[in-house]
């Protein structure tokens, strides 16, 4: 398909620089169906679901994955996007033009990498010098990821260690928040717990790819990067479980929804995962293992925009969109959210 197909113009004052306050009193536009639209709060979730109806979080944890530092007196941004190995990481490169295969980059708190290749689509594989986990190197060097279009109108500051973390992080890696999931508080949870309304966690290590922009004029030349995730067996039974009962399974953002597709098969069974997935979804994908999607609004000829028109459909995410401008809904990772039921 032409990716200028989903496209839309979005005016800058629409773009949430700071998430809501408390986390659940963000909007929440829910459709379902060819229903008309519904304009609630995220705190209205539990009576927008049945009991029964499963939701399925992304557990992944954001890493302080940005980086600035020197090679000799060229001034070298990175920021990691995924894991090659214990010392190794891919990463995206700003000024790379004056970096050389060899170079070593001198980062802040005495932390260097050798930069080792550059790859095919840009990005280069930078291994980390010492004996301490590279974990632990970020902690003392990096900062946040934040999103280029937060990042390039603000600094990154204290709020956002805890602002661009969920509530259900656990497992280290992703270098952004499943920010669906951003959302959710414990009085929340409890409230769906109320409803009846289960809870299921994967993990999907988000890379910065997320945020690159499409750049190939039609969807079959773009090359999604790839991203590790893991499902194990006990929760893919329990979800198909759930199927099975009659429940709902609604995955909390596009991260647990490109995991969850990734592991089911043609039969429609979720089976346990362990690997890298580059899934692409586009108009025309059959949805094998969700029954809905709880996800923010996306950026203009994105892959998740791709995705959210393959589950309504193209005509009618462009209808959603014009009425969330219109509106007043905040857009992207601290914006507002969207309960998508097809």
């Amino acid at each position: 398909m032409r990716v200028d197909l989903f496209d839309f113009d979005l005016p800058p004052e629409s773009i949430a620089l700071r998430p809501a306050r408390p986390r659940d009193a963000a909007k929440m536009l829910v459709v379902a169906g060819d229903a008309p639209f519904e304009d609630h709060h995220v705190r209205d979730l539990p009576s927008q679901l049945r009991a029964g109806d499963v939701l399925v979080f992304n557990d992944t944890r954001v890493i302080p994955a940005q980086l600035e530092g020197m090679r000799g007196e060229a001034r070298i941004g990175a920021t990691l996007h995924k894991r090659i190995d214990l010392r190794r990481w891919q990463a995206f490169v700003r000024n790379a033009k004056r970096l050389r295969e060899g170079d070593r980059i001198s980062f802040p708190a005495d932390v260097t990498a050798i930069a080792e290749s550059r790859l095919p689509d840009g990005s280069w594989t930078l291994a980390f010098e010492g004996d301490e986990p590279v974990e632990v190197l970020l902690e003392r060097a990096g900062r946040m990821p934040l999103p280029p279009y937060i990042a390039g109108k603000r600094p990154t500051d204290e709020a956002d260690a805890s602002d661009y973390q969920t509530m259900f992080a656990r497992e280290k890696g992703a270098v952004a928040a499943p920010t669906a999931a951003l959302h959710f508080t414990p009085e929340l949870v409890e409230a769906l717990d109320a409803a009846g309304v289960a809870r299921e966690t994967l993990t999907l290590h988000v890379g910065a790819g997320t945020f690159l922009p499409v750049k190939a004029d039609d969807t079959v030349d773009h090359q999604m990067h790839a991203e590790f995730g893991r499902i194990d067996q006990a929760t893919a039974d329990r979800l198909n479980a759930a199927r099975a009962a009659g429940g709902r399974v609604i995955a909390v953002g596009t991260t647990s929804l490109r995991l969850l597709e990734s592991a089911t098969g043609e039969d429609g069974v979720i089976r346990p995962f362990e690997g890298d997935t580059a899934i692409f979804i586009t108009p025309g994908y059959r949805f094998r293992a969700i029954d809905g999607l709880m996800t923010n609004f996306h950026l203009p000829k994105s892959t998740l925009m791709m995705l959210v028109s393959a589950l309504m459909g193209l005509e009618r995410m462009q209808a959603v969109y014009a009425y969330a401008i219109a509106n007043g809904y905040r857009f992207y990772s601290y914006g507002d959210s969207s309960l998508l039921l097809p």
